[in-house]
């Protein structure tokens, strides 16, 4: 297998179309979902804009989750991609600039996963404040929504390597576990705030089964027709699954805005 090997030429713009209409039709549905979840636990007595404003609350929270998975994801998928050039080139100094990646990645890979996780938080950030600006979000439920995608990311690791996935993800599971961990031990020093972390990450848990769903259906779809690649790692197929959600995401924000700026 080579690196070409990554990109599908039999995945065309029909089949990419078709693709990021099904991934459309997904987040639809999971905005119908979170409306209706929405509807059953508010009060009748309430105003109209007050079911509103929660379900609006609960979209960003959706969308902020679609982000987080997809740059997590990043992550795990980029140490993919390197340890695969890695295994391919090992020992080639024919080329100078191989020869240099082959150099960090021998001897400071730690220092380079570590520079990956940063610039999947960079990525994040640019994508929920720039191209997809989520406000009606609190500062503490982000951080609890990019809390959820680590896990939402260790659950499909897990899967792939139940699968039978060849690649080794022992070592991107472990970061994200040190930073969970990190997160609740050293930030949530005590114990009353801790608990309070840990209800909030159980009451999100439903909205993780769905983005699950939604991301774990459209990628079987898409190997099952030929878009995503079997004979590649699974976990690039996943990915370019979310890099589909995140431009549906991207689409139906926008048109959400609008028609929310209108009433």
């Amino acid at each position: 297998m080579t690196v070409d090997a990554y990109f599908n030429p039999d995945f065309t713009w029909p089949g990419r179309i078709f693709f990021f209409s099904v991934a459309l039709l997904g987040i639809l549905l999971c905005d119908l979902i979170l409306w209706g979840w929405c509807v059953i636990r508010t009060d009748r007595r309430e105003e109209a804009h007050v079911r509103t404003d929660r379900y609006r609350n609960l979209l960003c929270r959706f969308y902020e989750l679609v982000i987080a998975a997809t740059s997590v994801m990043s992550f795990a998928c980029a140490y993919v991609v390197l340890n695969h050039v890695y295994s391919l080139y090992r020992g080639d100094t024919t080329d100078e600039l191989l020869a240099g990646f082959l150099n960090i990645w021998e001897n400071w890979k730690d220092f380079a996963l570590l520079l990956l996780i940063c610039l999947s938080c960079v990525a994040n950030t640019l994508l929920d404040k720039v191209f997809i600006p989520l406000k009606r979000i609190k500062r503490e439920q982000i951080a609890e929504i990019r809390m959820l995608g680590m896990f939402y990311a260790i659950i499909v690791l897990l899967y792939l390597n139940i699968i039978g996935d060849s690649s080794e993800y022992s070592p991107v599971m472990m970061y994200y576990l040190g930073l969970m961990v990190g997160r609740f031990v050293y930030f949530d020093a005590s114990l009353r705030d801790f608990l309070y972390a840990m209800k909030n990450i159980f009451f999100c848990l439903p909205m993780l089964i769905m983005g699950l769903a939604l991301s774990g259906s459209m990628s079987f779809l898409g190997f099952q027709a030929g878009f995503l690649l079997e004979r590649n790692y699974y976990i690039v197929g996943v990915f370019y699954t979310h890099l589909f959600l995140l431009a549906a995401v991207f689409v139906i924000n926008i048109c959400q805005s609008i028609l929310f700026r209108k009433r």
